[in-house]
């Protein structure tokens, strides 16, 4: 038998009748014991069960410095390895993402460490 590429087998698809190609895909179920159009399925529920989760990563968001300046761009600091100058400049233009998608359990200890410091922050 004839190997037929990929567009070949596309273009007799075009040609044929919708009953035609049901004819086709339980021929293919019989055949090679596949559902067809299963396969396409299974990835399109795991996205919705993904969306269902909610978000995996999160930015942490720094929204208001709070009283202690200081003890926020020393946290900043710590969570980024930026220089002083840089952590400093940073914080002044809060709100603004400290450090992004970050895994959630990451993302809530950051958090609470800008938050110890006096800082608000949010996680997104």
């Amino acid at each position: 038998m004839a190997k037929i590429t990929a567009k070949e087998f596309i273009d007799s698809l075009k040609e044929m009748t919708i009953l035609e190609i049901k004819e086709l895909i339980d021929a293919m179920k019989t055949e090679f014991g596949i559902d067809p159009s299963a396969v396409s399925a299974a990835p399109a529920q795991q996205v919705v069960e993904e969306e269902e989760q909610g978000p995996k990563e999160f930015d942490v968001v720094l929204t208001s410095v709070g009283q202690s300046k200081v003890a926020v761009i020393k946290v900043v600091r710590e969570i980024t390895g930026l220089g002083l100058i840089e952590a400093k400049k940073l914080v002044d233009e809060a709100p603004k993402a400290i450090k992004e998608k970050v895994k959630e359990t990451e993302a809530k200890e950051l958090a609470q460490k800008l938050t110890e410091a006096g800082a608000t922050v949010e996680l997104k």
